[in-house]
């Protein structure tokens, strides 16, 4: 099957990008914190940049996904901006820092999804500014200078120095050491899961290995090669420390490749989830919708009118003869209606054939 280009889409992905180039430049201090060793790693991130942008906004522009954007950020800027801005951070916080959505489906599920969610956002928050040259480390010259004195470490972010820590201090130790941690969240994380997929029969019979398998493979490779460049430096002597720095090199790039293509794309997509929070309780305070047939309130007004106007973009009216819609009736009210035509139906026919 063929897809065409989509011209918006790439246009938008190819400004990004160069932005994020432009931008890669000047906060290297053009090119001078730049580290060349990265530079393969520059053009993983590139891509997926590139790859990333280009499929969300394809996403977007589907009628329902472009409707629950266009309102979220309609509900964020109006009314109470403070009240939905601190919502949305609230909210952020809960269900993509701590994952607390995942919870009421399973305690394990939980600790999986948090270490392995927690893990990952860390390792970007660290390498990808490390990979553009927006952060470097440098030794303090004078500290330097002076075999006695305890040396001195420099952290910059865009060429301007944050904080001083010394060689061998607490900080150090936790700043140099930052990836270990991630890479064992990851590991614990990716490991319960790849057990699930392996053991669970109703997962085993419709999970593929592209699509299931193979992203937590490769979470796996990057993180215990990761370790394994650490392991090497500070125990082994360099010992095997060009293979092990080859295939980490490897897997990250796949990895980066694989994110606008795969399962690793919801990393992208899930903060929609937090703005469908949003629009959700919005909606109930506007008011909320009441079923002709039950009488009872099942969604919120707001939902029903957005519902019709997608509908109608997507090419169905769903209006009756009387000007109501069954699009205002809740799922009960359907079912009950549909049983009861069922019925007369019956009726109906038993008369004519009985």
């Amino acid at each position: 099957m063929q897809h065409s280009l989509n011209k918006k889409a790439a246009a938008i992905s190819i400004i990004a990008t160069l932005v994020c180039v432009v931008v890669s430049f000047y906060g290297s201090r053009k090119l001078q914190n730049f580290d060349p060793a990265l530079i393969a790693y520059l053009f993983g991130t590139l891509f997926a940049l590139f790859g990333g942008i280009y499929r969300y906004c394809v996403w977007l522009q589907r009628p329902p996904t472009w409707m629950y954007f266009k309102r979220t950020w309609q509900l964020v800027f109006s009314g109470k901006i403070f009240a939905h801005i601190f919502s949305l951070v609230a909210d952020s916080v809960k269900n993509l820092l701590f994952q607390s959505f995942i919870y009421p489906r399973g305690k394990k599920r939980w600790i999986a999804h948090f270490m392995l969610a927690s893990g990952c956002l860390a390792a970007f928050a660290i390498t990808i500014p490390l990979t553009l040259g927006w952060i470097n480390f440098t030794l303090d010259p004078a500290s330097a200078l002076d075999p006695g004195a305890t040396k001195l470490y420099a952290a910059n972010f865009f060429g301007f120095k944050v904080m001083n820590f010394k060689l061998g201090s607490v900080m150090a130790f936790l700043i140099f050491h930052a990836l270990t941690w991630c890479s064992w969240f990851v590991i614990a994380g990716a490991v319960i899961f790849l057990v699930r997929r392996l053991t669970n029969a109703g997962l085993i019979a419709s999970q593929t290995f592209e699509g299931d398998l193979l992203p937590l493979i490769l979470l796996i490779i990057i993180s215990v090669t990761g370790l394994g460049l650490n392991f090497s430096y500070a125990f082994m002597k360099g010992i095997a420390y060009d293979f092990m720095s080859v295939t980490h090199a490897i897997s990250v790039i796949l990895f980066l490749v694989w994110i606008p293509f795969g399962k690793f794309f919801h990393i992208i997509q899930r903060p929609a989830q937090i703005g469908a929070h949003i629009y959700k309780r919005e909606g109930e305070k506007r008011g909320m919708a009441i079923c002709p047939h039950t009488g009872k309130a099942f969604t919120s007004q707001l939902h029903v009118d957005d519902l019709k106007t997608v509908t109608k973009q997507l090419g169905f009216d769903f209006t009756l003869e009387d000007g109501t819609s069954h699009l205002d009736y809740s799922p009960e009210g359907k079912r009950s209606l549909l049983a009861k035509a069922h019925l007369k139906a019956r009726q109906d026919g038993g008369t004519l054939f009985g």
